[in-house]
């Protein structure tokens, strides 16, 4: 699909000049400057769309998605909670409010929306993300792990899901009762990509585990078993 964002924008610069109140058109205007990062110019023309014609899913989900970018995070959830009355179970609303209700600290809610997410768009790498997130701000670290390495998996490249696994895996070390087990689980399980790990758990388990651990050697059982 061809995405020639500023030829749209021209012609409804266009169109624009000869239907100034035309609701579809200040929507569609609103959401290309919403995808050329024009935020702010983005919301006058959504403003204006629902002036003209209130009420509608589209206008509504796509200014919910431009505030949350603008950082007016309650004006975001008060327009995707009204479109999602419009247009229930629809995967875009929902991940954006619930991205939303994490900058908001409603981590509960926040899950209830990517759950809903993950039905409708199953395997879906950045809802298993943002999922997996959210249940280790609930301290849910096996759910979290879950969700994020199956999100690793699908997007092995991306640097916030690789980070974020780590972080999670980290503290999912610290509350297990039997750490060698899970050291040696994480070891079997591409360890490799997930370097920093390993000498956070080496730093916790020298402080913790002084009297019993030997971190030099686990160290060295480390390089010996990748080489």
């Amino acid at each position: 699909m061809l995405k020639d964002y500023q030829g749209a924008l021209e012609d409804l610069d266009k169109a624009y000049v000869l239907e100034p109140n035309n609701a579809f058109t200040l929507r569609s205007r609103g959401d290309v400057k919403r995808m050329l990062k024009d935020y702010q110019r983005a919301l006058e023309d959504l403003d204006n769309a629902d002036i003209f014609a209130p009420n509608n899913a589209f206008t509504l989900k796509r200014r919910g998605n431009v505030k949350r970018m603008l950082k007016d995070y309650k004006g975001a959830l008060k327009d995707l909670n009204k479109a999602d009355v419009l247009e229930p179970n629809n995967a875009f609303i929902l991940s954006n409010r619930g991205n939303v209700k994490i900058l908001l600290k409603d981590y509960q809610g926040a899950l209830e929306d990517f759950d809903k997410v993950n039905v409708i768009k199953p395997n879906n790498a950045f809802t298993l993300k943002s999922r997996g997130t959210v249940k280790g701000m609930l301290k849910d670290y096996q759910g979290a792990l879950e969700d994020l390495d199956k999100a690793y998996v699908l997007k092995s490249n991306n640097a916030f899901i690789l980070n974020n696994c780590e972080n999670v895996k980290f503290k999912h070390w610290k509350t297990i009762k039997e750490p060698w087990k899970f050291l040696t689980r994480l070891m079997l399980f591409n360890l490799w990509m997930h370097s920093l790990l390993i000498f956070k758990i080496l730093w916790y388990v020298t402080i913790q585990y002084s009297t019993t651990c030997d971190c030099m050697s686990y160290a060295t059982l480390f390089h010996n078993f990748y080489n």
